[in-house]
């Protein structure tokens, strides 16, 4: 999913040379702290799509988070990898940004190494990145600067293909507003269960630390875990 504040993250679970999904997620956050996380999205919207192709492959996702009565951000990361051998190892080059109805995205540009598998069959997937990250300066109140990111991605078909595991983990070094660092760690698995080839239901679980803004002046909570019930197009 999506996110209404810094989101870093990459997610390759795909089990073709070519697929594209839409997501419609709905979020419980607000409900479970209702203080500090005033002002959450309700609704987000998730366009993904990963494609392979003789030199490595892309990939890209959209998330847009509605209110009631408005759109309140639209956010998107697309990376490309250059396979290096025949053994799994890739070149990773990625960009992050977008916009919210107040402001911009901080954005950001990665580069580094992967590590990509899967079993013959295709129903285990799973990717590891380390790369090095570069904030840019966006309005006075933030600062350019250096930064690294550790991925790892990860899906499994399960009950015969009915069901599937997915969702990756990041760790990354973020920046206080005093300009210290801390570490930051989200991660985000999915569990679907596959109506027909093209249609799934399922939920998402967004754990999260040093991630979420809080809202709450008199709460110095960093630690969230904001659930969601979700449909899914696969086309």
């Amino acid at each position: 999913m999506k996110k209404l504040f810094c989101l870093v993250l990459m997610a390759v679970a795909a089990v073709s040379v070519n697929a594209q999904n839409v997501q419609l997620h709905y979020d419980f956050g607000r409900n479970i702290y209702s203080n500090e996380e005033d002002g959450r999205q309700k609704v987000t919207m998730t366009l993904e799509q990963f494609k392979a192709d003789k030199w490595g492959s892309w990939f890209y996702f959209v998330d847009i988070d509605f209110s009631r009565k408005f759109t309140e951000s639209a956010y998107a990361e697309i990376s490309r990898e250059f396979n290096i051998g025949n053994k799994g190892f890739a070149a990773h080059v990625e960009y992050n940004g977008g916009l919210n109805r107040s402001m911009s995205f901080q954005q950001a540009a990665l580069l580094g190494g992967a590590w990509n598998g899967h079993s013959a069959d295709f129903s285990k997937t799973y990717s590891v990145q380390l790369m090095y990250k570069r904030y840019f300066k966006s309005y006075d109140y933030t600062n350019a600067y250096h930064s690294f990111q550790l991925t790892g991605v990860w899906g499994l078909d399960f009950a015969d293909k009915k069901c599937r595991f997915s969702g990756f983990i990041d760790f990354w070094r973020g920046e206080k507003a005093n300009g210290h660092g801390q570490l930051v760690i989200l991660t985000e698995p999915q569990l679907w269960y596959n109506v027909t080839d093209h249609f799934s239901l399922g939920t998402e679980v967004e754990v999260s630390n040093n991630f979420v803004f809080n809202t709450d002046p008199t709460s110095d909570k960093k630690f969230f875990i904001n659930p969601t019930l979700a449909v899914k197009w696969n086309f």
